[in-house]
């Protein structure tokens, strides 16, 4: 294998990481309040949670201001943890597709730390100039607590 044709096939362990960092930003993103930078992250992607899909930058982020509560420190005040990530990557293609598991987390000062939802996600992810990106994803909540300080009344519709 010359050194030219060994530089054509990305590693496997780096794309592994870099789809990794993508579904970790994406929970930091939310956890910060920034949905202008979840607009950015998901920009070429379609959102499906419990309402209509959602695509682009501009409708991503609105629906993310329309749906979560933010506090005055400018935070959800909630922590999303994503574990059994499982990721498989098609090197050839440039696509990978993931699923993992989703707790969100929340606490106020009158709202003591609690688990308020559960449930999974499915990825999809496209490499574009070296980079990959998310091109779709899936929320599917199947355990729901008391999320009526994270989402806005009839947000659950949506």
């Amino acid at each position: 294998m010359s050194a030219s044709s060994a530089r054509v096939h990305a590693d496997p362990a780096s794309s592994h990481r870099a789809i990794e960092n993508l579904i970790a930003r994406y929970a930091e993103l939310v956890d910060d309040g920034d949905f202008t930078g979840l607009g950015f992250l998901l920009d070429d992607a379609t959102f499906t949670g419990s309402g209509a899909p959602v695509s682009g930058r501009e409708a991503i982020e609105k629906m993310f201001q329309d749906t979560v509560i933010v506090y005055a420190d400018g935070t959800p005040r909630t922590q999303h943890v994503t574990t059994n990530v499982a990721i498989e990557v098609d090197e050839q293609a440039n696509t990978a597709v993931s699923r993992s598991y989703v707790t969100v987390f929340q606490a106020l000062p009158d709202l003591p730390l609690q688990p308020i939802a559960g449930g999974r996600y499915h990825d999809r992810f496209e490499r574009r100039g070296g980079q990959w990106r998310f091109g779709e994803r899936r929320v599917r909540i199947t355990l729901v607590g008391d999320v009526s300080r994270h989402l806005r009344p009839n947000a659950e519709q949506r």
